[in-house]
């Protein structure tokens, strides 16, 4: 049997569902997930291994119109990531119309020429068929409108699994030969203390207004076992720095009483939990650091 192996690279504009696909794709949670736009903000690798090949794919930041230099940053590392990867995977939500960002997006891609593009419509279990079938129509049209060819256009529904199997061996297909460029039962490389800071945001994200999510980091101050302890009750000590850019938004996660702290607390800690297979004391503290998206010093200190 051939083996093949490489590099596939999930775009689209922010909230296509990229994250969402990549967890579905891999079979368990790599990345966070949001309904707030720019919710990646860092390229993450989740890694398939089947028999036949291995995806490893990159889900990046959706690319965007830029407002600060943090923006101009995660930009930047899409296009890098795209001159480095064997397929580009392009995400379009089955229930929004085609826009001007897909299409900025799309001829980006197209004008790299040497990757293939797969077209991913993404949510299709959230429109009618007769709509799901407008909509691929529609973009099988993008293609001879930008001069450029898809190498397929799969419909998904990262909720339900409707075909992700599909896309996965549309992937593979497309892929190199080559051997397995991770351990079997890897599912990605990010290091733990970003993994545990992003689900801390992740939290962070759930309810809070629209201006907020743009101006929170999380950094892991601190993270170990906690000497002492039997070896079958080990306990995981974490210390996190939340930034927020004003006095403002730092009364908001705290909410009234510390309540929302709390809250944010409790439920970063179950899927931290999760992941790091102990029992966790997280302790976070919120702090304020002025304009950081737009302050070089600050960004490299927060880790952009």
């Amino acid at each position: 049997m051939i083996h093949r192996s490489g590099f596939v690279s999930i775009v689209g504009r922010p909230n296509a569902g990229k994250s969402t696909l990549t967890n579905a794709l891999v079979g368990q949670k790599v990345a966070i997930t949001s309904d707030r736009p720019q919710t990646t903000r860092r390229t993450i690798r989740g890694i398939l291994t089947r028999e036949d090949a291995q995806i490893i794919l990159v889900d990046t930041p959706g690319l965007h119109r830029p407002r600060t230099l943090l923006g101009e940053r995660l930009n930047e590392e899409v296009r890098e990531t795209w001159s480095s990867v064997d397929v580009i995977g392009l995400c379009l939500p089955a229930n929004e119309e085609i826009g001007p960002g897909d299409k900025f997006i799309a001829k980006q891609i197209i004008a790299l020429r040497r990757t293939p593009i797969v077209v991913i419509v993404t949510k299709a279990d959230t429109v009618s068929r007769a709509l799901l079938a407008e909509h691929l129509h529609q973009v099988g049209e993008l293609a001879a409108e930008l001069d450029g060819t898809w190498a397929s256009i799969v419909p998904v529904s990262a909720f339900s699994g409707e075909n992700i199997t599909t896309l996965a061996d549309e992937f593979a297909a497309l892929l190199p030969d080559g051997p397995m460029l991770y351990p079997d039962g890897e599912v990605t490389d990010e290091p733990l203390e970003i993994a545990v800071a992003e689900l801390i945001r992740e939290a962070v994200l759930e309810g809070v207004s629209d201006e907020l999510p743009h101006s929170i980091a999380v950094v892991i101050d601190e993270m170990g076992l906690r000497e002492g302890r039997p070896d079958d009750r080990p306990l995981t000590d974490i210390r996190a720095l939340l930034y927020v850019e004003r006095d403002s938004q730092k009364a908001i996660v705290i909410g009234k009483g510390g309540s929302r702290l709390k809250y944010v607390g409790t439920t970063a800690r179950g899927g931290i939990e999760k992941l790091l297979g102990t029992k966790v004391f997280l302790e976070i503290h919120v702090k304020v650091a002025k304009d950081w998206q737009r302050d070089p010093k600050q960004l490299r200190r927060l880790g952009f």
